[in-house]
């Protein structure tokens, strides 16, 4: 088979899925494009001989038996979900990528001497419905049905409802796998590191901590005109202080933290009015936990300061607190050795960005090999890898997957 040439054509078959008058894609968990896309993998792996099986809530796995030790399995595949209005590679890359490189693989040199799958997993990206990592949550058996059990999208139909109608209900607690040796994800970067140190491979060897925060600040509504500056309580100058204060600290670290203040919402926002209230948020990641916790108490104890310094009260919520997560030095060693063999152009990097990957490595050995994005931009209808990127990111996949399932 061509390998480049099947790329091609499931890619595009996949991105006619779901696709929106925009240009970019919509396919959300439970909607007919995403069951439709689903099928269409099914029917994929079907034609070069894989067993297919979903499970209870929409996972889509096809299995190529081993010869020699099948109750061994190395495992490759990534979500099928997108988000609203997104790119036409975000989890479908890695979809068809390993599909390709499974199918490549099987015809090439047959049946391998571990068992071979590829999943297809129900959805990562928590668009439609506040829970994200629904698919792999799921598969190593970490999901809280309570969490849905109630959820709704933004048109009001029911998680729930919207699971069954499509054929899926609820996982029974069963029993975690005890045979999954290996999982490899591939995935576009969603960023610009690769592109601009115009290397084609990235080598996944930990995904970065987060931690997120509402932060709402306190002070005195009042008119524009008639209240001199130093008599304010103003919520949006204490807001601009913490946040150029907080930057500046964090410009001074340097990579890997980042730290993202993405949303702003002034009260009453209106033109000619003091905001007395204003809420924003804080995102920060780091791939070392310890300094993560550190430099963010460091940040919260400062804002705390200014807004004591400045009359305002403070409140500080911390919703989300998700640890950095290693990859596998085994698989990420293995991995790098083929990309040296092959005369890849790569690097050993962190993830920025939250995969299914993060939460299947603490369960079973996993790495994630990223193709570079133009322009660095993703979850965006602009959405593009080169060609020739995608395909030697599939390649190394291959030969990857070969080293793990053939010898």
């Amino acid at each position: 088979m061509e390998l480049a040439t099947k790329l091609d054509e499931r890619l595009k078959a996949v991105s006619s899925i779901g696709s929106d008058p925009t240009g970019g894609m919509t396919r959300l968990l439970y909607t007919d494009s995403w069951l439709e896309a689903q099928k269409y993998v099914k029917q994929q792996m079907e034609s070069f001989g894989m067993t297919t099986t979903f499970d209870d809530v929409g996972n889509l796995f096809g299995r190529i038996e081993g010869a020699e030790n099948p109750d061994e399995t190395i495992m490759t595949g990534s979500h099928i979900d997108t988000v609203v209005n997104g790119g036409k590679l975000d989890g479908q890359f890695g979809v068809c990528a390993s599909l390709t490189a499974a199918e490549y693989l099987v015809a090439k040199y047959g049946q391998p001497k571990r068992s071979l799958e590829v999943i297809s997993m129900a959805e990562e990206e928590g668009s439609r419905f506040p829970f994200a990592f629904w698919g792999s949550k799921n598969f190593v058996g970490v999901a809280n049905n309570d969490e849905v059990q109630d959820a709704t999208d933004a048109d009001g139909k029911k998680f729930v409802d919207e699971m069954r109608r499509q054929g899926f209900d609820f996982s029974p607690k069963q029993t975690r796998r005890d045979d999954i040796k290996a999982f490899v994800e591939e995935h576009i970067e969603q960023g610009s590191i690769l592109e601009q140190e115009h290397e084609q491979i990235g080598i996944v060897n930990s995904i970065a901590g987060q931690r997120r925060y509402d932060i709402v600040l306190k002070g005195e509504a009042n008119h524009a005109g008639t209240t001199p500056l130093s008599y304010r309580h103003d919520a949006v100058y204490g807001m601009a202080k913490m946040i150029n204060n907080a930057l500046d600290k964090a410009h001074q670290v340097g990579d890997p933290l980042v730290l993202t203040f993405g949303k702003v919402v002034p009260k009453p926002n209106t033109v000619n009015v003091v905001p007395g209230e204003v809420l924003f948020t804080m995102d920060c990641r780091h791939t070392d936990a310890e300094y993560l916790v550190q430099f963010t108490k460091e940040i919260t104890d400062m804002m705390t300061q200014v807004a004591a310094e400045m009359g305002l009260d403070i409140s500080i919520d911390l919703w989300m607190d998700e640890k950095p997560v290693p990859m596998s030095d085994q698989i990420v060693k293995t991995i790098e050795d083929k990309a040296k063999a092959g005369k890849y152009k790569y690097r050993v990097m962190h993830s920025g960005a939250g995969h299914d990957s993060q939460i299947i490595a603490p369960v079973y050995p996993t790495a994630m090999i990223f193709v570079p994005s133009i322009g660095g931009i993703s979850h965006n209808p602009a959405e593009n890898t080169k060609f020739e990127d995608l395909v030697e990111g599939v390649k190394l996949m291959a030969d990857t997957l070969y080293e793990l399932a053939y010898k």
